[in-house]
């Protein structure tokens, strides 16, 4: 049975899309078969996976409100065992139409439930809010990976979040439970990050993720050419950085 875990963090800029295209990209590379759902209308993990936006005939948003079947909105990508569900600008709208839905928090959840055993694993990338459609991820997932940025304002918000993870966890999903806080924009030469770094360890301790995703250029780069840092630069920091976070995951849930 596939492990479906969503990438939330109400906060923009953590780099929750960069983290969910790489991820995705390691665990596929380390031969487990993986499906990436973009829940966030910009749909920078589509174009980032190089699917084209305009070509897309049936992405989550005709899934979640016009009842497509979600097998019709899997698209292949350049990666052998990496698949996408793209979004599209549409989704916006989505959390308005789908407030006259009955069960809407859970309408993601039940997309997903007939393509669950097709992969190891789901990657739900969120868009930077505590909307509908995120909390629609949450209660899908079985587990939730924090972004966390090193700077200064890092832990704004974190609370806000975990408010939320613990209100879906008592009404909507008992089993969702923290896969990890994991720190992007890694910079060691700054004493700021490393602070960073050590307040959330001192926070968190356990639930921090061995692996940190340090600044890096080619990780910038590469989503313009439509490539995970993998397939643009294998040897880069970037590539090894989310090469050990998708080994520690897998190690993580062997258990």
């Amino acid at each position: 049975m596939g492990k479906i875990i969503a990438l939330a963090n109400q906060k923009g800029g953590v780099g929750k899309t960069t983290t969910t295209i790489n991820l995705a990209a390691s665990l596929a590379t380390l031969e487990k078969s993986v499906l990436v759902i973009d829940a966030d209308p910009q749909a920078n993990a589509s174009s980032g996976l190089g699917v084209d936006i305009k070509e897309v005939d049936c992405s989550l948003y005709e899934c979640i409100i016009d009842h497509a079947d979600i097998k019709d909105a899997i698209y292949t990508t350049d990666i052998e065992g990496l698949d996408i569900v793209p979004s599209h600008i549409d989704l916006v709208g989505a959390e308005i139409e789908m407030l006259k839905l009955s069960g809407r928090e859970k309408v993601m959840s039940n997309l997903l439930a007939p393509i669950r055993d097709d992969y190891d694993y789901i990657l739900i990338d969120c868009s930077p809010s505590l909307g509908l459609i995120t909390v629609n991820a949450l209660t899908a997932a079985d587990s939730v990976v924090i972004p966390v940025q090193c700077e200064y304002f890092a832990l704004e918000g974190i609370s806000k979040l975990l408010n939320t993870i613990k209100i879906i966890k008592s009404k909507l999903n008992p089993k969702l439970e923290i896969e990890g806080f994991l720190l992007t924009m890694y910079d060691s030469r700054l004493r700021l990050a490393r602070q960073i770094y050590d307040e959330v360890k001192r926070h968190f301790q356990e639930l921090v993720f061995k692996a940190v995703i340090q600044r890096n250029v080619k990780l910038s780069e590469s989503p313009s050419h439509g490539l995970p840092v993998i397939l643009y630069d294998a040897d880069s920091t970037g590539a090894k950085n989310h090469l050990n976070l998708a080994k520690e995951i897998i190690e993580k849930n062997k258990n």
